[in-house]
């Protein structure tokens, strides 16, 4: 990750102290560069250090250079014989060597010791006796040999710049144009497993404090102390970059501010905003101060790469927090190679500098692990309490990283460009987590990309207000501008791929503003991230309860490995296989939970899609579209170009966030939920053509069915009141939901069968919620009126669902009934495998029997509501019979010789209520009653119509008190209706005979009442019966050609003749029987005349 730095060249970046430093660093370097030193050559160093450590003022001539090293060679010379360990710092060698020759000389009377600080009152001090003294504590110094402490503090004694000092006849105290050779010298007795800022750090906090105590007017000692700040600053870095001026070899564990930034500023080793200042005050001069604070980065994130949220992160996280407030730091660090340095997805996490700082999270399986240790044991209240600790942790986190993004953005142009260059980087790095089995191993893991998700909300909120003021400065032509999200092989809402690809080949001119980056950004973040962790979360329960399964099924089969040591140990293995999947994925889950739960992140999440509802309702209306406008529907046919193109998942995103929240947190909701979800959910069911995939316009209603569940105080759920009292709901909701409860009979999926069920229950619950409202009762008989053949297509389907759910439902309970008596008989002697079979069966069967009566009963209550509101619908010629069958038919299951068959045990189970549901059908008997039509069919019915069953359905009702007394006594009228409609029906049949073949109808062999041709077949049939047909095929039955109703050919004349037939026919059966009566009074007569 680090490049060790290399002795430099003598172009090499200068400091600011250029020329004496740089006469320093290339004497310095020529000497290292010779190898192993001799004593001649560590004389002459020393005597370089000396010439060069003179003020630039004084220009010493190069013979005095010269003759300086002859001196200190026979000092060498004396000096004792160097240790190994001295070998590897010059300076340390020079030094030892100069304090064994100057020791004599110190305690000569030529050479007197200088004068001690702390002897000499302050208030008489000079200002070379302030500046020694100041030095010396500042640098933790001293030209005494003797003074080896200065309170508490150990002080360096600087031996060779005290020879320079005496051979120079100069005064033995520190000045500052000694100092640069007096740092030197002190740093390099540092030892080599230590690093030289150890030393230099706590020195540079003490300059600074002192430059901040200066009182007054002081122009000398402000001088001294700001070149004292200034030679300090350059020999940290000379200390990092160049450790081999110190006589050190490079060490990157040392040779590094990366430690010193884990430290509060505060502390005093620790990096403080004075010395960062300072060090951004050199960036222009000097170049290899940036590489100082990238590589120091780098040696961060490095080593937070190896970390969980269960260490000690939260340094790294501050220390980089801190850095980024100064705006050219972050530049540089955005402009660092290893910024964006990863060639996948999991690398990402590890390899880039931010990577690890989002990887911090509670889905890391050490985290997890920890805090839902034994998950199987754990009550809901520990679960809760680790979930809140862990999301209060996260949230710290996830503002740190917020603060951290938001000062890279706002550094430079450059730092905001590489910022969401990295961003993207992510999000198109992870396209397959969305595919149906993903590999984990291939992309970044959820926690990562769910501070991601939550980051880039943070940065989405200065335009998420709730007026959507901003909305309008989110271009759509950003898609076609060579876009950072990448979504070319994305599925579009309503285009194949090769119109997609011709769509964004043509570029378009501009340039767009951040907002439209971070915008399209966040909505890939959120379907990559968040939507495929909730997805995850549903995965995990599907796993859990496998699991859980299979772990009772190995339970109830250890009895038979007691006996066997070898059998039972692999037994045992296994178990504990499976147990430790189980826990694994246990603990996964409450993590998830407490991630995902969190009320104050959803809460930002929610406005963001309320703002991205909002513009794709602007795109897709190409309005100026807001919650306080009102779109006109339907939509025009032809679809906007923008809209046809964008990829799925912008709408995906929505519901899948809505959706979730409504089923998980529904009281986030109460706050952040406005009128354009309704908006959202109305429009594209209204317009579903605008929607290319079926499931996800069914989401859209299943967005309104939990909008509607029940939350707290509201009954209703979070959208029932506005759906009730919204007028743009008022206006297009019923029509909406009655058109997709007819598209969904075909879908085109493979399980579309099953599907439509689930998605007609959740409209019929979001039509029982609204139903209150009696605009939707007017709505409905409009359409009955208005919209004829759409409303009958609807009523058909109806029919069938209520027809088929009820079988379903009705026949799987003697099945159960059957089983249940069968497992409870002592005398079955059924073998344990045999059991086992027959137990799954009764789990198969009462599973169905759940389900399809739950839809049994939403259906038929719809049915009730709807009878009731518009009954005339229901009795059209063209379904009355359907209808009537139906109902004798389910009448006759409840009620008849075969429901002894439905006793099952505990039929609440199974949502199975035989009096609630005698009780609908009561109800929708009475509500179709006042229907002639009606009675005529339900007595017509052959196959079911039984005067008994309705006998029976009285006496229970009755029996239970389940209906008043006048309803009782109305079902009762309509019951003898039904007896004289039956008589009438059967003289009907008496009295018409066997019709011409040409008067009957092909398919349903009725006498036809209003004839028509079919224009391609040429077949004749009944309208009522080519009518009903289309309900369910738009084909000529015949010729399988498309056919509408509106395209058949009346028959007036063979409709003319039917009717003379049947008049002509009726006459004569009535006056057979006429004669027939008469006949027999006459007889009559004449036998009571014979009798007399």
């Amino acid at each position: 990750m680090e490049n060790d730095p290399q002795p430099p060249a003598p172009n090499a970046p200068e400091a600011p102290d250029k020329e004496k430093m740089d006469q320093i660093r290339k004497r310095r370097i020529q000497a290292l560069m010779t190898g192993a030193p001799t004593p001649k050559a560590e004389g002459e160093k020393a005597g370089t250090s000396s010439s060069s450590s003179s003020p630039a003022t004084d220009s010493t001539p190069t013979n005095e250079s010269t003759q300086t090293p002859s001196k200190k060679i026979q000092i060498s010379k004396a000096a004792p014989s160097p240790r190994p360990a001295d070998n590897l710092n010059p300076f340390t060698k020079l030094g030892a060597q100069a304090r064994a020759a100057t020791m004599p000389t110190t305690l000569s009377t030529t050479n007197p010791r200088p004068s001690r600080a702390s002897t000499v009152p302050v208030a008489d001090e000079t200002i070379e006796q302030w500046e020694n003294r100041t030095l010396g504590n500042i640098f933790r110094i001293t030209l005494d040999p003797q003074q080896k402490t200065e309170g508490s503090h150990k002080l360096i004694f600087l031996p060779n710049l005290r020879q320079e000092l005496m051979e120079d006849k100069a005064p033995l105290l520190l000045t500052k144009e000694r100092l640069d050779s007096a740092l030197l010298e002190a740093a390099s007795t540092i030892s080599n497993n230590k690093s030289i800022l150890d030393y230099l750090l706590p020195c540079w906090k003490r300059v600074v404090k002192a430059l901040k105590g200066l009182r007054g007017y002081a122009g000398a000692k402000d001088v001294v102390l700001k070149e004292a700040k200034r030679l300090c600053m350059s020999n940290c870095i000379f200390a990092v970059e160049m450790p081999e001026l110190y006589g050190r070899i490079p060490n990157a564990a040392t040779d590094s501010l990366t430690p010193y930034l884990l430290f509060e500023g505060g502390e005093e080793m620790g990096i403080c905003p004075d010395f960062l200042t300072e060090l951004v005050s050199r960036f222009e001069e000097d170049e290899s101060v940036k590489h100082i604070i990238t590589r120091a980065v780098s040696g961060i994130s490095l080593q937070l790469s190896n970390m969980t949220m269960n260490d000690n992160y939260k340094p790294h996280v501050n220390a980089l927090k801190g850095l980024c407030q100064f705006k050219p730091i972050a530049t540089a660090i955005a402009m660092d190679p290893l910024f964006q340095m990863a060639t996948s997805a999991p690398g990402i996490e590890k390899h880039t500098i931010l990577g690890p700082f989002f990887r911090i999270s509670p889905l890391q399986p050490e985290v997890t692990k920890e805090y839902f240790a034994g998950p199987k044991t754990m009550d809901r209240r520990h679960i809760n309490t680790s979930q809140e600790a862990l999301r209060l942790t996260l949230q710290s986190h996830q503002r740190d990283l917020l603060d951290i993004i938001n000062q890279l953005v706002r550094a430079s142009p450059e730092a905001k460009n590489q910022t969401l260059q990295w961003f993207a980087y992510v999000v198109n790095s992870n396209h397959k987590r969305r595919a149906m089995r993903p590999d984990a191993t291939q992309l970044s893991t959820d926690g990562f990309l769910m501070n991601v998700t939550v980051v880039l909300d943070g940065l989405c909120e200065p335009f998420m207000d709730t007026m959507f003021s901003k909305v309008d400065r989110i271009d759509v032509e950003y898609l076609r501008r060579k876009p950072r999200v990448d979504i070319k092989e994305e599925t579009k809402l309503n285009a194949d791929q090769t119109a997609s690809d011709e769509y964004y080949d043509v570029e378009v001119s501009g340039t767009s503003n951040f907002i439209s980056e971070v915008f399209f950004l966040t909505l890939a973040a959120h379907h990559y991230g968040s939507e495929a962790t909730n997805s995850m979360l549903k995965t995990l329960d599907k796993d859990i309860k496998y699991l859980t399964g299979k772990v009772a099924e190995l339970e109830a089969e250890r009895p038979k490995f007691a006996n066997s040591p070898m059998n039972m140990a692999r037994f045992e293995e296994q178990l504990r296989r499976f147990n430790e999947v189980l826990d694994k994925s246990m603990s996964l889950k409450f993590a998830i939970e407490g991630v995902l739960f969190d009320k104050v992140m959803q809460a930002k999440s929610l406005m963001f899609m309320r703002v991205v509802t909002v513009w794709l309702l602007r795109v897709a209306t190409t309005s100026n579209y807001t919650p306080d406008k009102t779109i006109q529907l339907p939509l025009p046919d032809e679809q906007p170009d923008a809209f046809r193109y964008l990829p799925e998942y912008v709408l995906e995103d929505i519901v899948g966030n809505f959706n979730f929240v409504f089923r998980y947190i529904p009281d986030v909701m109460i706050s952040a939920v406005g009128d354009e979800l309704i908006a959202l959910c109305i429009t594209f069911l209204t317009n579903s053509d605008y929607i290319k995939n079926p499931y996800l316009k069914a989401k859209l209603v299943s967005l309104l069915f939990n909008g509607t569940w029940p939350v707290y105080h509201r009954t209703k759920g979070v959208l029932g009141d506005s759906l009730i009292g919204l007028k743009f709901a008022n206006d297009h909701l019923l029509h909406a939901l009655m058109k997709f409860y007819i598209e969904v009979e075909s879908t085109g999926a493979h399980t579309q069968f099953y599907d439509k069920f689930n998605i007609r229950y959740e409209i019929f619950q979001v039509i029982k919620c609204i139903w209150t409202n009696d605009v939707y009762k007017q709505r409905l008989t409009q359409e009955s009126r208005t919209n004829t053949d759409f409303f009958l297509r609807f009523v058909n389907l109806l029919l069938n669902d209520v027809t088929y759910v009820l079988d379903e439902a009705l026949t799987k309970f003697p099945k159960i009934h059957d089983l249940q008596q069968e497992l409870r008989n002592p005398l079955a002697n059924l073998t344990p495998d045999q059991r086992t079979a027959k137990e799954e069966e009764l789990a198969s069967a009462e599973s169905q029997a759940q389900s399809y009566m739950q839809l049994t009963n939403e259906t038929v209550s719809m049915m009730k509501l709807f009878t009731k509101t518009l009954s005339a619908s229901f009795t059209m010629p063209e379904i009355v019979d359907r209808v009537a069958a139906m109902l004798n038919y389910t009448l006759d299951t409840l009620v008849g010789p075969k429901s002894a068959n439905l006793k099952v045990d505990d039929p609440k189970k199974y949502a199975f209520q035989p009096k609630t549901l005698l009780c609908e059908f009561f109800d929708i008997y009475l509500n179709l009653g006042v229907s002639e039509s009606f009675v005529q069919a339900v007595a017509r019915d052959g196959r079911s119509y039984k005067p008994e069953n309705f006998d029976a359905a009285i006496r229970i009702i009755t029996r239970y008190s389940l209906r008043s007394g006048e309803e009782i006594a109305e079902f009762e009228k309509l019951k003898e209706r039904f007896r004289i409609a039956k008589l009438d029906d059967e003289q009907e049949d008496q009295d018409m005979g066997e019709p011409p073949e040409e008067f009957m109808d092909p398919l349903m062999a009725t006498l036809m009442t209003d004839p028509v041709m079919l224009p391609v077949s040429r077949q004749i049939m009944d309208r009522s019966t080519i009518r009903s047909h289309l309900l369910s095929d738009p084909n000529d039955p015949y010729s399988r050609a498309p056919l509408r109703i509106e395209d058949v050919i009346p028959q007036p004349e063979l409709q003319a003749r039917i009717e003379q037939w049947r008049a002509e026919t009726r006459a004569a059966a009535r006056a057979a029987r006429l004669q027939a009566t008469g006949s027999t009074v006459m007889e009559t007569t004449a036998m009571e005349t014979t009798d007399e």
